[in-house]
């Protein structure tokens, strides 16, 4: 109990800046804090903070042991509080990661939500289309969209993904309409830039039963860019055939402004997942957020938009 008093003073005096301040808070006497300050640092045999008249700074040391220490004292009030008489209440602080496009569009609409109901736990949403290193930044929980590597990391698949190759009505009207992946060719199409992703190209699922397999096609066009969102763009311009996620254009499929075209040849789909670093002890406010998602996901026409 000594000890997660130090930790909590500790907390409460970075803070709230002062000794004065955290005392104040807690109905003690700041002599009280500083004992306790002092001692933690005796403990640990490491100075944490750097204390004058007018303020206190923090060490490199106790820069490093702050954040352990509130995320050691929130995991505890969520796990006390998902046990109590008052049912689940979660708090602290959620890191959570996306790419930056399925993010924009599929996460970051759905963060205020979840505020909502849980108005104790605060949140970070970093949009990135790198690999968030979860462990060494600190990150509660990613979505990552597509197969997933092999590694010790935890993941729970919340959707299903495909991906489709789309053009304008007016596109097809104007140009025809491929039959075969084979087909695409002869058509403009949008691709992503070789340097980006995709580098095996578009895959295909051709043949029946046991005799078929997956075909990647590398389709040329006079237009290619690095960044998805701009070939989505293009191809409501009516500049070409996209091959995107069923996540970026199924709204625009269900009203009629995009067409999926070789449907037949479609390749399996992957998965939307939520990852995380272990599942042993996952804080509620994660627990409770890898739900949400799912919830709000497996509902009935989501995809297809409001």
């Amino acid at each position: 109990m000594d000890k997660l008093k130090q930790l909590s003073s500790f907390v409460s005096v970075v803070t709230r800046g002062s000794l004065s301040a955290a005392a104040r808070a807690e109905g003690l006497a700041p002599a009280i804090m500083g004992r306790r300050l002092d001692a933690l640092e005796e403990r640990l045999g490491v100075k944490l903070l750097v204390r004058t008249t007018r303020r206190i700074t923090l060490t490199h040391e106790g820069s490093a042991f702050l954040e352990d220490c509130q995320r050691l004292l929130a995991d505890l009030a969520s796990a006390e509080a998902s046990v109590s008489a008052g049912g689940v209440k979660a708090s602290g602080h959620l890191r959570i990661t996306a790419p930056a496009g399925f993010g924009r569009r599929h996460v970051a609409p759905l963060v205020p939500r979840f505020r909502q109901q849980h108005p104790e736990v605060t949140i970070s949403l970093n949009l990135s289309d790198r690999v968030v290193d979860l462990a060494g930044e600190a990150v509660d929980c990613a979505v990552r969209v597509g197969d997933l590597p092999d590694s010790s990391l935890v993941s729970v698949r919340l959707a299903d993904n495909r991906r489709l190759c789309v053009a304008t009505p007016g596109f097809l009207q104007r140009c025809g309409r491929p039959q075969r992946p084979q087909d695409l060719a002869r058509f403009d199409c949008l691709s992503l830039s070789s340097d980006a992703s995709q580098s095996r190209g578009w895959a295909f699922q051709v043949g029946r039963g046991e005799g078929s397999e997956l075909v990647h096609i590398r389709p040329a066009g006079p237009l290619d860019c690095s960044d998805g969102q701009v070939l989505h763009d293009w191809c409501l311009r009516g500049l070409g055939i996209a091959w995107r996620s069923t996540w970026e254009v199924e709204a625009e499929v269900a009203a009629g402004t995009l067409v999926s075209i070789l449907e037949e040849f479609a390749a399996p789909p992957n998965g939307i997942y939520a990852v995380f670093a272990h599942a042993k002890h996952l804080p509620l406010r994660v627990r409770l957020w890898i739900d949400f998602l799912k919830h709000h996901y497996a509902q009935a026409g989501y995809w297809q938009g409001p």
